[in-house]
């Protein structure tokens, strides 16, 4: 009886283990999510942006990309995780700037203004908009 108690323990810690880091990984996987998007928008790759997109968001993304078709654009240190939830939907905020040059005049935008929301589809996070 001692052994079973034993074994039924240490099944119960590893589970608890394993389920703790696979949380963690939901909101890393969030984060890089978010990080692709915004390098496929500074890459101008309308297809990436597309693919890590939700339907609602696709329209919207392709628009944004729009407005980055006569700049050059760079990021600078960022970094994106998230940060908290809204039901199914995660909430990501990002640091660093995207650095934006047209005719030599450059322009910053702060990357932490945004709050990301993502939804999971088919197993992957997509941006479904941000505020």
């Amino acid at each position: 009886m001692r052994k079973f108690a034993l074994l039924f323990m240490i099944v119960f810690v590893s589970s608890t283990i394993i389920s703790a880091c696979a949380g963690g990984d939901a909101g890393d996987a969030a984060g890089k999510s978010a990080e692709a998007y915004l390098n496929a928008l500074v890459a101008r790759d309308g297809d990436k942006m597309s693919t890590l997109s939700c339907a609602e968001w696709e329209e919207n993304a392709l628009l944004e990309l729009d407005s980055f078709m006569a700049v050059d654009a760079a990021l600078q240190d960022m970094t994106c995780s998230q940060t908290g939830t809204d039901g199914e939907k995660a909430l990501v905020t990002c640091q660093g700037k995207i650095i934006t040059t047209y005719n030599q005049e450059k322009s910053e935008i702060d990357l932490s203004s945004r709050t990301y929301e993502m939804t999971q589809s088919a197993g992957e996070w997509l941006v479904c908009g941000y505020h």
